[in-house]
């Protein structure tokens, strides 16, 4: 039965329905609209149908001031409170209820297909939600049923939390290619000098560099020091016909040694 908190809410309003009183029934063929007097109608009106909780009322009320002429409480379908005629879908058989519990059997029928159509979809829906309420209410039960998982502290249980002591990590290097990095110096460990401007201008051998070393050294000593006659400086200037050794240049000036010019 519906409780008292939950509301009532309107499922289906049609304007336009026929009463019948019905004959008992003969036999368990079930009711045939053909044995009502369909032309005769004990009573017009219109049908609305509501729901509360999971039961569904079809009231019969008066078109004009909406006073209730008759109700049936439907607690499924299809049932015994709702129930079709075998030789028409426009009619139904209801099973009334009054407030004391009494209990009758009327003949209802639309005037239009689509109209009856509704009707039995209308009573279909709710009776479709209802039985997916039961479904959830069931499974979430069973779950509810289950064990449950301990998350708590135990007596006596603490916790500890290290907040902002992490330890740095090491940003890594980025790793240069071969590419561009730096060559490596020459295997003598020394670094040429870099080109003069001026590239008629020859740079001095280190055979020359070696002759005016020994010409500051033979000032103040007689040893003769033997050069190298391809690095002898004054080369250029001496006839190609005298032969005198590049060291001759770098010694004391005697009559006898004296290049002519």
């Amino acid at each position: 039965m519906a409780s008292e908190g939950e509301y009532e809410s309107i499922l289906c309003v049609k304007p336009d329905v026929n009463v019948y009183r019905i004959p008992p029934r003969a036999s368990n063929r079930g009711y045939r609209a053909a044995d009502w007097k369909l032309d005769t109608p004990d009573w017009t009106g219109r049908m609305r149908i509501t729901a509360k909780g999971k039961l569904a009322y079809i009231k019969l009320e008066d078109k004009v001031s909406g006073e209730l002429f008759a109700q049936a409480p439907v607690q499924e379908f299809p049932g015994i409170t709702v129930e079709t005629v075998g030789d028409s879908s426009r009619y139904f058989v209801l099973r009334i209820q009054d407030d004391n519990g009494r209990s009758a059997f009327i003949g209802v029928g639309f005037g239009d297909r689509g109209d009856a159509f509704d009707f039995n979809v209308t009573l279909q829906d709710h009776f479709k939600w209802v039985k997916q309420e039961e479904e959830m209410s069931k499974s979430s039960q069973s779950v509810d049923t289950g064990p449950k998982l301990d998350l708590g502290f135990k007596e006596g249980q603490t916790i500890t939390l290290n907040i902002g002591q992490g330890k740095k990590r090491d940003k890594p290097r980025p790793q240069s290619s071969g590419a561009l990095g730096l060559l490596p110096p020459p295997p003598g460990g020394k670094i040429a000098p870099p080109p003069s401007a001026n590239h008629n201008t020859e740079e001095p051998t280190e055979g020359a560099e070696t002759a005016c070393l020994l010409e500051l050294d033979s000032s103040n000593s007689n040893t003769v020091v033997q050069s190298n006659p391809s690095s002898d400086l004054w080369g250029d200037f001496s006839s190609s016909g005298s032969a005198v050794p590049p060291s001759a240049a770098c010694q004391e000036p005697s009559s006898g040694d004296w290049v002519q010019f």
